[in-house]
């Protein structure tokens, strides 16, 4: 008991780290703004825009964490966990969204070039890679088992990445006055930005539109059902996901000659559990002459 006394509830202590995030990524934008102003770098606001959008994502994340936390009630019967999923789904669209205008942005100033500062660019880049780093570690471990903080540690990881190249741009434009390189790392931000958001938001989308679990085979799980020797056969089956972590499934089943219907109930649904790991089963038992 004083063992998980002494370090606290493990939520609140991703909740803490996560507030963390948001202080430093505020902090951060800050510094990068004024640094791209003074200096004339696109690639550096580049970065400062999507560190702002660092902060505001970990926010998103948080309150969607508060929210998810929420028992069921009469208005959602399965609780309130899909608001980390809506989360996931804004976050990874604001990305897409960044990685847009970047792109934009980064043509113009092919078009119309201006005169960069380096050292401002190479010592701001050199402080945001540091908070960049510090940001995605602190969400790296929740990341793993969540999609809305995953999709807030890709706007950190992406950020690492912008910096370090923020850093090769800057030094390129102090050692051969290579103005041109800055508009060529946004755009190289920029394509990476859209990769991360194009290749995660399918997956936020399949699971607000009730998709079946990822790996999960429909036939496979019906096949296992009409492998018990009490099912004469099992048809009307949807299986979806409540959240990232619970799966559900309605059926109906087929009933064979004398089958005691409590009896299989109980069978199918601790196979589905173990199994398929399906923790929320409805199921419809039919006589064999029903229609």
């Amino acid at each position: 008991m004083g063992h998980g006394h002494s370090h606290g509830n493990p939520s609140e202590i991703g909740e803490k780290r996560l507030w963390w995030a948001v202080g430093a990524n505020i902090l951060l934008t800050v510094a990068q703004v004024i640094g791209g102003l003074v200096s004339g770098s696109l690639s550096l606001i580049a970065d400062a825009l999507h560190n702002f959008s660092d902060a505001a994502s970990l926010l998103i994340a948080l309150v969607a964490i508060r929210i998810g936390r929420k028992p069921p009630d009469q208005f959602k019967t399965f609780g309130y966990k899909r608001a980390e999923t809506v989360a996931a789904l804004i976050n990874l669209t604001t990305l897409i969204i960044i990685g847009l205008y970047l792109c934009y942005e980064a043509i113009m100033r092919f078009i119309t070039p201006e005169p960069i500062a380096g050292w401002t660019v190479v010592i701001v880049a050199g402080i945001a890679l540091i908070v960049d780093v510090f940001t995605a570690v602190l969400t790296y471990s929740q990341s793993k088992t969540s999609m809305n903080i995953k999709a807030a540690f890709l706007h950190n990881l992406t950020d690492a990445l912008a910096s370090v190249g923020v850093i090769i741009t800057g030094t390129l434009i102090l050692l051969y006055g290579w103005i041109w390189t800055d508009a060529a790392m946004t755009l190289i931000i920029s394509g990476y930005v859209l990769y991360q958001g194009l290749a995660e938001i399918p997956k936020a989308t399949h699971l607000l539109m009730e998709g079946t679990p990822e790996g999960m085979d429909i036939q496979q799980v019906v096949a296992a059902m009409e492998n018990d020797k009490d099912v004469a056969g099992v048809h009307h089956v949807h299986i979806w996901q409540l959240d990232e972590h619970r799966n559900a499934l309605e059926a109906h089943v087929v009933l064979g000659e004398g089958a005691d219907m409590d009896d299989l109930k109980s069978r199918l649904k601790k196979m589905l559990h173990d199994k398929y790991e399906i923790v929320h089963s409805t199921l419809e038992f039919e006589n064999t002459n029903c229609k």
